[in-house]
C-alpha cells in the first residue's frame, strides 16, 4: 500500500483528496515501520533573492529529512527566477559557485540525496557569449555531484491568447545529450526538466536504459499547467511504467512571472499519489516500492510488445 502526504509549509496539513484511511495513519508510526524508501517532492516559490530562496529550500529539505525522506527533489529554477534576461544572466553561477557548494554541504550534513531540478549554470564559453545551461544536478548524501543533465528541449513558445511569451533559447544553450539514469537510494532515476516532459522519446530512452523513476522538475506557466501538466505526467508514467516525480514552482515570483504549482507524484499505473495544489509551498512524501514497477511491467509487458525501430519508421521510407 502506498501512502503519500502533501505537507504545506510547516503546518503539516494533508490534502483532503487523500482517502480517509490514509489520512488517519500517523506519520511517525509510518516512519518507524517503513521499509520502503521515501522521496520528498517539493514545491517552492522562488524570487530573484537567492539568499531567501536557499533559506526556503533548506527548510523544506530539513523537514523532508526529518520525516524520513532519503531523497529530496527541488524544482526547476530552485536557485532563482529573474525578472529580466539581464538579471537572470547576472545571477547565474558555475557548478563550483556558492549555490551548489551550499547544497553540497546541506546534503552532506543531513546525509540525504538531492535532485536540484534546474540550476542556472554558466556555459563553457560564458566570458565570450554570456549564455547559460538549465542544469539538473544530482548530489549524493556525501555532498558529491554524481550527475548533471542539461535541458535539451528549450521552451520557445508564443501563446498570445493565454498571455504566454517565453523564449528560453535567447540565453540558454540546449544540452548536448541525455544522461544515464542514476542509481539512488530510491531506485534508478532518469533526469528531465520541465519542457522535456512533452517529448515521449526522451522518457522512453531513459526507461530503456533502466530507469525506475522519471523526474521532471518544472516551472510550468499557469496557462499550460492548467491544460496539460497532470495529463502529461500521467502519460509519461503509463507509457514507461515508471514512477514520475515532478517538483514544481508555484505562485508569483515577481510582477512578470507566476507558476502553476501542483508538485506531483505518479505511480507506474498512472495513479496520482500526491499533489501539492496550486497555492503555496510544501512537499509530497511518497514511498517508492520498486515491486510496483516490476509487477506493472510483468502484468502488461508493453516494452516486450514494442516493434523494432524500423517498423515505426516504415511510413517515412514508403
Amino acid at each position: 500500500m502506498f501512502t503519500a502526504r502533501c505537507i504545506l509549509g510547516t503546518s503539516a496539513k494533508y490534502l483532503t483528496s487523500l482517502p480517509a484511511p490514509r489520512q488517519q495513519i500517523k506519520l511517525q508510526n509510518r516512519m518507524s515501520t517503513l521499509l520502503r524508501p521515501v522521496a520528498a517532492v517539493c514545491q517552492v516559490t522562488v524570487t530573484p533573492d537567492k539568499k531567501a530562496n536557499f533559506s526556503a529550500c533548506k527548510q523544506l529539505v530539513e523537514e523532508a529529512k526529518g520525516r524520513g525522506a532519503s531523497m529530496v527533489f527541488l524544482p526547476e529554477a530552485f536557485d532563482y527566477i529573474g525578472s529580466s534576461r539581464e538579471e537572470t544572466l547576472s545571477l547565474s553561477e558555475s557548478l563550483t559557485g556558492d549555490t551548489i557548494s551550499q547544497y553540497s554541504q546541506l546534503a552532506r550534513k543531513l546525509e540525504v540525496w538531492l535532485s536540484l531540478g534546474g540550476f542556472h549554470e554558466r556555459g563553457h564559453n560564458w566570458e565570450s557569449d554570456r549564455r547559460i545551461y538549465n542544469s539538473h544536478i544530482i548530489i549524493n548524501d556525501k555532498g558529491e555531484i554524481v550527475s548533471v543533465y542539461r535541458k535539451s528541449h528549450l521552451f520557445d513558445v508564443e501563446l498570445p491568447e493565454k498571455g504566454v511569451s517565453l523564449k528560453e533559447s535567447a540565453f540558454t544553450i540546449p544540452g548536448p545529450s541525455l544522461v544515464s539514469p542514476v542509481q539512488t537510494p530510491i531506485g534508478k532515476v532518469g533526469l528531465g526538466i520541465c519542457y522535456d516532459l512533452r517529448f515521449p522519446d526522451l522518457s522512453l530512452a531513459l526507461q530503456r536504459q533502466g530507469a525506475d523513476i522519471l523526474t521532471y522538475p518544472s516551472a510550468f506557466t499557469v496557462a499550460t499547467g492548467a491544460a496539460h501538466w497532470e495529463v502529461l505526467l500521467r502519460a509519461r508514467a503509463i507509457e514507461t511504467q515508471c514512477f514520475v516525480l515532478a517538483a514544481a514552482q508555484v505562485g508569483r515570483h515577481h510582477e512578470k512571472r507566476s507558476s502553476y504549482g501542483h508538485a506531483l507524484a505518479v505511480d507506474p499505473w498512472g495513479e496520482v499519489l500526491g499533489d501539492c495544489g496550486g497555492e503555496k509551498p510544501g512537499m509530497v512524501l511518497v514511498e517508492i516500492d520498486l515491486e510496483k514497477v516490476s509487477s506493472t511491467r510483468r502484468n502488461m509487458p508493453v516494452q516486450q510488445h514494442r516493434r523494432n525501430t524500423d517498423f515505426y519508421q516504415s511510413l517515412e521510407k514508403s
